[in-house]
This record gives C-alpha cells, sequence and structure tokens, in this order.
C-alpha cells in the first residue's frame, strides 16, 4: 500500500506524518486490498486553529472517503481512521454477499 501524506499551506511535522502513516497502515488488518491512500492535512480557519485530516482509500474499483475535524492533527486523524474502519468493513461484506450470491447461482446451474 502506497501512503501519500499531504500538508496544505504548511509544512507538516515529522511527527504528525509518522503518525497518519502508522494510522493508515493499521487500516490494513480490516482489508488487504487497499492499494493507495492519501492523508490531506490543512487548516480549517487560522484563529480558532481548527485542523482537519481527509483520508481517501483507493481500494479496488472504489475509493473510500473521510474526512475529520478537531484542535490537534493526531485526533482528527484517528477520527478519520476510525471511519474508514467502519467503512471498509461495510464494503468488505458487500463484497462477501456478493460472492455468496455468484457460489449459490453457480450450485443451482450444477
Amino acid at each position: 500500500m502506497q501512503i501519500k501524506v499531504t500538508a496544505r499551506r504548511f509544512r507538516a511535522h515529522s511527527d504528525v506524518k509518522e503518525h497518519a502513516t502508522d494510522a493508515v497502515k493499521k487500516l490494513g488488518k480490516f482489508y488487504d486490498g487497499i492499494v493507495h491512500a492519501d492523508v490531506i492535512l490543512s487548516y480549517e480557519r487560522v484563529t480558532k486553529s481548527v485542523k482537519s485530516a481527509e483520508i481517501l482509500l483507493q481500494v479496488y474499483g472504489h475509493v473510500l472517503a473521510a474526512k475529520a475535524k478537531s484542535d490537534e492533527f493526531e485526533k482528527s486523524i484517528d477520527g478519520a481512521v476510525e471511519k474508514l474502519a467502519i467503512q471498509l468493513e461495510k464494503y468488505k461484506s458487500k463484497l462477501r454477499a456478493k460472492d455468496k450470491t455468484k457460489a449459490r447461482r453457480i450450485k443451482e446451474k450444477e
């Protein structure tokens, strides 16, 4: 899985980049078909310091996206990863359901 971390309008610290890559790598335990991941870090407002993290996961044929906002980048990244974990479980269950229906059709034809 390739992971790309992008910071919009600022330079992210290496600690934040490492946290983002480690968090996205943990998603691999939910589904091993992740091809590419983009992590986009940005400030919503400079005055109130609302930080947002957006993660785009490319899986076979689909793109899963999650966005989270908080007062720290680590919290935002963790929130987006939690949302993506739920999306990956749902995606995986849909794939399994399709496989079961294909298997049933094959058995019925025999």
